[in-house]
């Protein structure tokens, strides 16, 4: 138990190194002060453009993968834990990345939503339920314009995935799946709340249903 906890801590701090803060560090930002006040990604296209976001999502994605292909084997020189820690492993491991995003111990506990982390938590584990997710966010996105609703379906997806895929029997990625997905529809209530009362943004660029209604009043 102390291989699992040095494991899920080493995870939890890699996933509270912020893309979007240390981006913003080096050029004199934060944009937790800007724009939705969130820290990241979408929130960084948005008021700090393409290449900022980039960065984000790249590093965002590392640490998910970082958390689930490498800490989990990496040798510590503690007693081998037995078979059911060791399958455990990666899936907690991707979790505890993803909490460190949501609430980074290096930056006061405010983080970000962890889409970006928990695609490179599936990258690491299972890459077919990654095709799942993004085709799942693609597809609600292109119809809504809404990128926080195609993220909480992307997410609350897994579980049917698994099912869909006969995977439902690897007991910790049934387990992550719903973590995920429970996680992200938290870290978006504020976004769904504005989705209800017609002030969430949409991308435009990706909503391909075409014009909004008259009545609709988006607040920026």
């Amino acid at each position: 138990m102390k291989e699992l906890a040095v494991r899920l801590l080493a995870s939890y701090l890699v996933g509270s190194i912020m893309g979007g803060l240390v981006i913003g560090w080096r050029r004199g930002v934060d944009i937790r002060a800007l724009g939705s006040g969130n820290a990241g990604a979408t929130n960084a296209l948005r008021t700090q453009g393409r290449g900022f976001a980039l960065g984000v999502v790249a590093i965002d994605i590392a640490k998910g993968w970082v958390a689930t292909r490498i800490i989990p084997g990496v040798p510590l020189g503690l007693p081998v834990p037995d078979s059911l820690v060791h399958n455990w492993l990666p899936s907690a491991c991707g979790a505890a990345a993803m909490l460190g995003h949501v609430y980074p111990l290096w930056f006061g506990f405010r983080g970000g939503k962890a889409v970006a982390t928990l695609i490179g938590v599936l990258l690491g584990l299972a890459p077919i339920l990654l095709a799942g997710f993004l085709a799942t966010w693609v597809v609600v996105v292109c119809i809504t314009g809404f990128v926080s609703l195609a993220s909480v379906l992307a997410a609350c997806s897994l579980p049917l995935e698994l099912v869909v895929l006969h995977m439902t029997w690897i007991t910790p990625y049934v387990a992550l799946a719903w973590f995920a997905a429970l996680l992200i529809l938290y870290t978006h209530r504020g976004n769904l709340r504005r989705i209800v009362r017609r002030r969430e943004p949409r991308a435009r660029r990706l909503w391909l249903l075409g014009a909004r209604p008259a009545s609709f009043k988006e607040s920026r």
